[in-house]
Protein backbone atom coordinates (compact mmCIF):
# COMPACT_ATOMS: atom_id res chain seq x y z
CA UNK A 1 0.00 0.00 0.00
CA UNK A 2 1.75 3.22 -1.17
CA UNK A 3 1.63 5.91 1.53
CA UNK A 4 2.44 9.54 0.65
CA UNK A 5 5.73 10.23 2.40
CA UNK A 6 6.86 13.64 1.13
CA UNK A 7 6.01 16.41 -1.31
CA UNK A 8 8.52 18.67 -3.06
CA UNK A 9 7.42 21.95 -4.58
CA UNK A 10 9.19 24.47 -6.81
CA UNK A 11 8.12 27.64 -8.63
CA UNK A 12 10.64 28.23 -11.45
CA UNK A 13 10.45 31.51 -13.36
CA UNK A 14 11.64 30.87 -16.92
CA UNK A 15 12.34 33.93 -19.15
CA UNK A 16 11.17 33.85 -22.75
CA UNK A 17 13.84 34.33 -25.39
CA UNK A 18 11.68 37.00 -26.99
CA UNK A 19 8.92 39.13 -25.50
CA UNK A 20 5.62 37.75 -26.82
CA UNK A 21 2.10 39.20 -26.93
CA UNK A 22 -1.46 38.05 -27.38
CA UNK A 23 -4.73 39.98 -27.29
CA UNK A 24 -4.58 41.65 -23.87
CA UNK A 25 -1.22 40.68 -22.38
CA UNK A 26 2.50 40.76 -23.08
CA UNK A 27 4.74 38.12 -21.51
CA UNK A 28 8.49 38.14 -20.88
CA UNK A 29 8.72 35.42 -18.18
CA UNK A 30 6.61 32.38 -17.37
CA UNK A 31 6.16 31.18 -13.78
CA UNK A 32 5.47 27.48 -13.38
CA UNK A 33 4.49 25.34 -10.42
CA UNK A 34 6.11 21.91 -10.05
CA UNK A 35 5.50 19.18 -7.49
CA UNK A 36 6.91 15.72 -6.82
CA UNK A 37 4.85 13.42 -4.61
CA UNK A 38 6.88 10.52 -3.18
CA UNK A 39 5.46 7.34 -1.66
CA UNK A 40 6.87 4.97 0.94
CA UNK A 41 7.47 2.56 -1.97
CA UNK A 42 10.07 4.98 -3.30
CA UNK A 43 8.04 6.00 -6.36
CA UNK A 44 7.58 9.66 -7.38
CA UNK A 45 4.70 11.21 -9.28
CA UNK A 46 4.97 14.57 -11.06
CA UNK A 47 2.56 17.47 -11.34
CA UNK A 48 2.97 20.87 -12.99
CA UNK A 49 1.09 23.97 -14.10
CA UNK A 50 1.50 27.45 -15.49
CA UNK A 51 0.98 30.00 -12.71
CA UNK A 52 1.23 33.16 -14.82
CA UNK A 53 3.74 35.86 -15.67
CA UNK A 54 4.38 36.69 -11.98
CA UNK A 55 3.91 35.50 -8.40
CA UNK A 56 4.79 31.84 -8.72
CA UNK A 57 5.53 31.69 -5.01
CA UNK A 58 1.79 31.95 -4.32
CA UNK A 59 1.52 28.37 -5.53
CA UNK A 60 4.42 27.28 -3.32
CA UNK A 61 2.66 28.71 -0.27
CA UNK A 62 -0.60 26.98 -1.20
CA UNK A 63 1.14 23.61 -1.46
CA UNK A 64 3.30 23.97 1.64
CA UNK A 65 0.86 25.61 4.02
CA UNK A 66 -2.52 24.38 2.86
CA UNK A 67 -2.62 21.23 0.75
CA UNK A 68 0.47 19.09 1.38
CA UNK A 69 -0.42 18.56 5.06
CA UNK A 70 -3.72 17.03 3.88
CA UNK A 71 -1.88 14.41 1.83
CA UNK A 72 1.14 13.39 3.93
CA UNK A 73 0.62 9.97 5.49
CA UNK A 74 -2.40 9.10 3.31
CA UNK A 75 -2.86 6.21 0.88
CA UNK A 76 -2.12 7.47 -2.64
CA UNK A 77 -4.85 5.27 -4.13
CA UNK A 78 -7.55 7.28 -2.35
CA UNK A 79 -7.53 9.82 -5.17
CA UNK A 80 -11.18 10.83 -5.02
CA UNK A 81 -11.13 11.16 -1.24
CA UNK A 82 -7.89 13.13 -1.29
CA UNK A 83 -9.28 15.48 -3.95
CA UNK A 84 -12.31 16.18 -1.76
CA UNK A 85 -10.15 16.65 1.33
CA UNK A 86 -7.95 19.21 -0.46
CA UNK A 87 -10.97 20.99 -1.89
CA UNK A 88 -12.61 21.21 1.54
CA UNK A 89 -9.39 22.49 3.10
CA UNK A 90 -9.05 25.22 0.46
CA UNK A 91 -12.71 26.25 0.46
CA UNK A 92 -12.03 29.68 1.97
CA UNK A 93 -8.66 30.42 0.35
CA UNK A 94 -9.59 29.77 -3.22
CA UNK A 95 -11.88 27.54 -5.23
CA UNK A 96 -10.21 29.02 -8.33
CA UNK A 97 -6.96 30.69 -9.29
CA UNK A 98 -3.57 29.70 -7.90
CA UNK A 99 -4.90 27.59 -5.03
CA UNK A 100 -6.95 25.46 -7.42
CA UNK A 101 -3.90 25.12 -9.66
CA UNK A 102 -1.95 23.87 -6.65
CA UNK A 103 -4.70 21.33 -5.96
CA UNK A 104 -4.68 20.37 -9.65
CA UNK A 105 -0.99 19.57 -9.85
CA UNK A 106 -1.05 17.53 -6.64
CA UNK A 107 -3.94 15.52 -8.08
CA UNK A 108 -2.01 15.06 -11.34
CA UNK A 109 0.99 13.84 -9.34
CA UNK A 110 -1.17 11.27 -7.54
CA UNK A 111 -2.40 9.80 -10.83
CA UNK A 112 1.16 9.77 -12.17
CA UNK A 113 2.44 8.17 -8.95
CA UNK A 114 -0.17 5.42 -9.04
CA UNK A 115 0.41 4.67 -12.74
CA UNK A 116 4.17 4.47 -12.13
CA UNK A 117 3.57 2.23 -9.12
CA UNK A 118 1.80 -0.21 -11.46
CA UNK A 119 4.39 0.23 -14.21
CA UNK A 120 1.94 1.30 -16.93
CA UNK A 121 1.64 4.47 -19.05
CA UNK A 122 -0.89 6.99 -17.78
CA UNK A 123 -3.19 6.66 -20.79
CA UNK A 124 -3.46 2.91 -20.22
CA UNK A 125 -3.89 3.32 -16.47
CA UNK A 126 -6.83 5.65 -17.18
CA UNK A 127 -8.36 3.25 -19.70
CA UNK A 128 -7.10 3.97 -23.20
CA UNK A 129 -9.17 4.84 -26.23
CA UNK A 130 -6.02 5.42 -28.32
CA UNK A 131 -2.91 3.34 -27.63
CA UNK A 132 -0.14 4.84 -29.73
CA UNK A 133 -0.84 8.45 -30.77
CA UNK A 134 -3.45 11.22 -30.69
CA UNK A 135 -4.41 14.00 -33.15
CA UNK A 136 -2.77 17.36 -32.54
CA UNK A 137 -2.95 20.92 -33.80
CA UNK A 138 0.09 23.15 -34.02
CA UNK A 139 -0.32 26.22 -31.82
CA UNK A 140 1.37 29.53 -32.56
CA UNK A 141 0.64 32.73 -34.43
CA UNK A 142 1.56 35.06 -31.57
CA UNK A 143 2.11 38.79 -31.93
CA UNK A 144 5.79 39.69 -32.23
CA UNK A 145 7.37 43.02 -33.13
CA UNK A 146 7.66 43.31 -36.89
CA UNK A 147 5.50 40.25 -37.60
CA UNK A 148 3.39 41.04 -40.67
CA UNK A 149 0.37 39.05 -41.88
CA UNK A 150 2.63 37.55 -44.55
CA UNK A 151 5.07 36.33 -41.90
CA UNK A 152 2.18 34.94 -39.90
CA UNK A 153 1.07 33.02 -42.98
CA UNK A 154 4.58 31.64 -43.44
CA UNK A 155 4.57 30.43 -39.84
CA UNK A 156 1.22 28.69 -40.23
CA UNK A 157 2.35 27.09 -43.49
CA UNK A 158 5.50 25.80 -41.79
CA UNK A 159 3.35 23.74 -39.41
CA UNK A 160 1.49 22.21 -42.33
CA UNK A 161 4.85 21.32 -43.89
CA UNK A 162 5.66 19.49 -40.63
CA UNK A 163 2.58 17.33 -41.16
CA UNK A 164 -0.08 19.08 -39.07
CA UNK A 165 -3.60 19.16 -40.50
CA UNK A 166 -4.80 21.76 -38.00
CA UNK A 167 -3.17 25.02 -36.84
CA UNK A 168 -3.99 27.83 -34.43
CA UNK A 169 -3.19 31.53 -34.47
CA UNK A 170 -3.77 34.39 -32.04
CA UNK A 171 -6.33 37.14 -32.59
CA UNK A 172 -8.17 39.97 -30.89
CA UNK A 173 -5.37 42.49 -30.39
CA UNK A 174 -5.87 44.71 -33.44
CA UNK A 175 -8.75 46.33 -35.33
CA UNK A 176 -11.29 44.18 -37.19
CA UNK A 177 -9.72 45.19 -40.51
CA UNK A 178 -6.19 44.33 -39.37
CA UNK A 179 -7.30 41.04 -37.86
CA UNK A 180 -9.05 40.05 -41.05
CA UNK A 181 -5.80 40.61 -42.93
CA UNK A 182 -4.06 38.22 -40.56
CA UNK A 183 -6.77 35.55 -40.84
CA UNK A 184 -6.84 35.88 -44.63
CA UNK A 185 -3.06 35.49 -44.80
CA UNK A 186 -3.18 32.40 -42.59
CA UNK A 187 -5.99 30.77 -44.59
CA UNK A 188 -4.34 31.48 -47.94
CA UNK A 189 -1.04 30.11 -46.65
CA UNK A 190 -2.40 26.82 -45.29
CA UNK A 191 -5.08 26.16 -47.88
CA UNK A 192 -8.74 25.26 -47.62
CA UNK A 193 -8.29 21.71 -46.28
CA UNK A 194 -6.43 22.63 -43.08
CA UNK A 195 -8.42 23.38 -39.94
CA UNK A 196 -7.63 26.91 -38.74
CA UNK A 197 -8.35 27.98 -35.16
CA UNK A 198 -8.28 31.57 -33.82
CA UNK A 199 -7.57 32.27 -30.13
CA UNK A 200 -8.82 35.60 -28.75
CA UNK A 201 -7.49 35.13 -25.18
CA UNK A 202 -10.48 36.97 -23.65
CA UNK A 203 -9.83 39.93 -25.94
CA UNK A 204 -13.39 41.19 -26.56
CA UNK A 205 -15.55 43.11 -24.10
CA UNK A 206 -19.02 42.98 -25.66
CA UNK A 207 -21.03 41.19 -28.32
CA UNK A 208 -20.96 44.11 -30.76
CA UNK A 209 -17.16 44.20 -30.73
CA UNK A 210 -17.05 40.44 -31.21
CA UNK A 211 -19.43 40.50 -34.16
CA UNK A 212 -17.40 43.22 -35.89
CA UNK A 213 -14.58 40.68 -36.05
CA UNK A 214 -16.48 37.44 -36.42
CA UNK A 215 -18.53 38.58 -39.41
CA UNK A 216 -15.24 39.18 -41.21
CA UNK A 217 -13.80 35.81 -40.16
CA UNK A 218 -16.71 33.59 -41.22
CA UNK A 219 -15.69 33.54 -44.89
CA UNK A 220 -12.36 31.93 -43.89
CA UNK A 221 -14.15 29.00 -42.21
CA UNK A 222 -12.33 28.76 -38.85
CA UNK A 223 -12.68 25.51 -36.92
CA UNK A 224 -13.33 27.57 -33.77
CA UNK A 225 -13.14 30.96 -32.12
CA UNK A 226 -11.44 30.52 -28.75
CA UNK A 227 -12.08 32.44 -25.53
CA UNK A 228 -13.77 35.47 -27.11
CA UNK A 229 -14.73 37.03 -23.74
CA UNK A 230 -13.74 36.88 -20.09
CA UNK A 231 -14.18 33.30 -18.86
CA UNK A 232 -16.78 34.53 -16.36
CA UNK A 233 -18.91 36.14 -19.10
CA UNK A 234 -20.78 32.97 -19.97
CA UNK A 235 -23.82 34.92 -21.22
CA UNK A 236 -21.90 36.62 -24.02
CA UNK A 237 -20.27 33.34 -25.01
CA UNK A 238 -23.78 31.95 -25.41
CA UNK A 239 -25.00 34.97 -27.39
CA UNK A 240 -22.03 34.78 -29.74
CA UNK A 241 -22.49 31.03 -30.20
CA UNK A 242 -26.05 31.71 -31.35
CA UNK A 243 -25.03 34.60 -33.62
CA UNK A 244 -22.29 32.93 -35.68
CA UNK A 245 -21.78 29.66 -37.52
CA UNK A 246 -18.19 29.48 -36.21
CA UNK A 247 -18.02 27.08 -33.23
CA UNK A 248 -17.12 28.76 -29.93
CA UNK A 249 -14.47 27.14 -27.72
CA UNK A 250 -13.72 28.06 -24.13
CA UNK A 251 -12.94 26.67 -20.69
CA UNK A 252 -9.15 26.83 -20.42
CA UNK A 253 -9.34 29.06 -17.30
CA UNK A 254 -12.50 27.38 -16.06
CA UNK A 255 -12.45 25.82 -12.61
CA UNK A 256 -14.41 22.81 -11.50
CA UNK A 257 -17.29 20.80 -12.90
CA UNK A 258 -19.89 23.38 -11.86
CA UNK A 259 -18.52 26.19 -14.02
CA UNK A 260 -18.27 23.89 -17.01
CA UNK A 261 -21.82 22.63 -16.52
CA UNK A 262 -23.02 26.24 -16.61
CA UNK A 263 -21.23 26.68 -19.96
CA UNK A 264 -22.84 23.49 -21.26
CA UNK A 265 -26.33 24.31 -19.94
CA UNK A 266 -26.25 27.73 -21.60
CA UNK A 267 -24.89 26.30 -24.87
CA UNK A 268 -22.05 28.78 -24.60
CA UNK A 269 -19.51 26.50 -26.30
CA UNK A 270 -19.46 23.46 -28.55
CA UNK A 271 -15.82 22.75 -27.69
CA UNK A 272 -14.42 22.69 -24.13
CA UNK A 273 -10.72 23.43 -23.64
CA UNK A 274 -10.59 22.46 -19.98
CA UNK A 275 -7.01 22.30 -18.67
CA UNK A 276 -6.32 19.56 -16.12
CA UNK A 277 -3.59 21.72 -14.55
CA UNK A 278 -6.16 24.47 -13.94
CA UNK A 279 -9.63 22.99 -13.49
CA UNK A 280 -8.94 20.61 -10.59
CA UNK A 281 -6.52 18.00 -11.88
CA UNK A 282 -7.11 14.78 -13.76
CA UNK A 283 -9.85 13.77 -11.33
CA UNK A 284 -11.97 16.82 -12.12
CA UNK A 285 -11.04 16.93 -15.81
CA UNK A 286 -12.46 13.44 -16.30
CA UNK A 287 -15.75 14.46 -14.70
CA UNK A 288 -15.94 17.50 -16.99
CA UNK A 289 -15.16 15.40 -20.07
CA UNK A 290 -17.81 12.82 -19.17
CA UNK A 291 -20.41 15.53 -18.66
CA UNK A 292 -19.45 17.17 -21.97
CA UNK A 293 -19.92 13.84 -23.73
CA UNK A 294 -23.54 13.70 -22.59
CA UNK A 295 -24.07 17.13 -24.21
CA UNK A 296 -22.37 16.09 -27.44
CA UNK A 297 -19.50 18.50 -26.78
CA UNK A 298 -15.89 17.90 -27.84
CA UNK A 299 -12.84 18.24 -25.56
CA UNK A 300 -9.74 19.96 -26.97
CA UNK A 301 -7.66 20.61 -23.83
CA UNK A 302 -5.54 23.72 -23.49
CA UNK A 303 -1.72 23.91 -23.23
CA UNK A 304 0.74 21.25 -21.87
CA UNK A 305 0.71 18.49 -24.46
CA UNK A 306 2.91 16.49 -22.06
CA UNK A 307 -0.07 16.24 -19.72
CA UNK A 308 -3.03 16.27 -22.08
CA UNK A 309 -1.88 13.76 -24.68
CA UNK A 310 -2.57 10.79 -22.35
CA UNK A 311 -5.88 12.34 -21.28
CA UNK A 312 -7.03 12.77 -24.87
CA UNK A 313 -5.92 9.17 -25.52
CA UNK A 314 -8.22 8.00 -22.70
CA UNK A 315 -11.25 10.16 -23.63
CA UNK A 316 -13.53 9.18 -26.54
CA UNK A 317 -15.00 12.69 -26.93
CA UNK A 318 -11.57 14.39 -27.01
CA UNK A 319 -10.40 15.40 -30.48
CA UNK A 320 -7.13 17.35 -30.36
CA UNK A 321 -4.05 17.98 -28.25
CA UNK A 322 -2.65 21.50 -28.45
CA UNK A 323 0.99 21.05 -29.50
CA UNK A 324 3.89 23.51 -29.29
CA UNK A 325 6.70 22.21 -31.44
CA UNK A 326 9.49 24.35 -29.89
CA UNK A 327 10.27 26.03 -26.53
CA UNK A 328 9.76 29.66 -27.56
CA UNK A 329 6.24 30.03 -26.15
CA UNK A 330 5.82 26.90 -24.04
CA UNK A 331 9.25 27.17 -22.45
CA UNK A 332 8.18 24.57 -19.88
CA UNK A 333 9.69 22.18 -22.42
CA UNK A 334 13.09 23.17 -21.03
CA UNK A 335 12.17 21.74 -17.63
CA UNK A 336 11.52 18.12 -18.70
CA UNK A 337 14.02 15.48 -19.74
CA UNK A 338 12.06 13.95 -22.61
CA UNK A 339 9.88 15.50 -25.29
CA UNK A 340 6.76 14.10 -26.92
CA UNK A 341 7.33 13.62 -30.63
CA UNK A 342 4.86 14.33 -33.40
CA UNK A 343 4.36 12.39 -36.59
CA UNK A 344 2.02 13.28 -39.45
CA UNK A 345 -0.05 15.61 -37.30
CA UNK A 346 -0.28 13.23 -34.33
CA UNK A 347 1.51 13.25 -30.98
CA UNK A 348 3.21 9.93 -30.27
CA UNK A 349 2.39 8.75 -26.74
CA UNK A 350 5.05 7.78 -24.23
CA UNK A 351 4.94 4.06 -23.41
CA UNK A 352 6.96 4.32 -20.20
CA UNK A 353 5.13 4.25 -16.82
CA UNK A 354 3.04 7.25 -15.79
CA UNK A 355 3.58 10.46 -17.72
CA UNK A 356 6.74 8.94 -19.18
CA UNK A 357 9.25 11.66 -18.32
CA UNK A 358 10.99 13.36 -15.40
CA UNK A 359 11.93 16.94 -14.62
CA UNK A 360 15.34 17.98 -15.93
CA UNK A 361 16.80 18.85 -12.56
CA UNK A 362 19.75 20.79 -13.97
CA UNK A 363 17.39 23.07 -15.88
CA UNK A 364 14.95 23.44 -12.98
CA UNK A 365 17.83 24.50 -10.71
CA UNK A 366 18.58 27.44 -13.03
CA UNK A 367 15.16 28.96 -12.42
CA UNK A 368 13.92 27.83 -9.00
CA UNK A 369 14.59 25.86 -5.83
CA UNK A 370 12.86 22.79 -4.46
CA UNK A 371 11.31 22.84 -0.98
CA UNK A 372 10.12 19.70 0.81
CA UNK A 373 7.14 18.98 3.03
CA UNK A 374 7.20 15.73 5.02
Amino acid sequence: MPIIQSIDVCAPAVPLDRVTSFSTRTVSTRHYGLVKVRSTDGVEGLGFCYVGSAAGELLTAAVEQLLAPVLIGRDSYAVEGLWQAMYDEALLQGRAGTVMRALSILDIALWDLNARTHGVPLHKYLGANELDSVPAYASGGYYLEGKTPAKLGEEMASYVEKGFRAVKMKGGRLSPQEEEQRVRAAREAVGADIELMIDMNNGWRDLTQALQHVRRFEQYDPYFIEEPFSPDDVDNHARLAQATRIPVATGEIGYGRWYHKQVLDQRAASILQSDAAVCGGITEWRKIASTAASYGVVMCPHWFHDLHAPLVAATPNARYVEYFWDDQVLNFRRLVDRQLEHREGRVVLHQEPGLGFAFDEREVAKFGKWRRVG
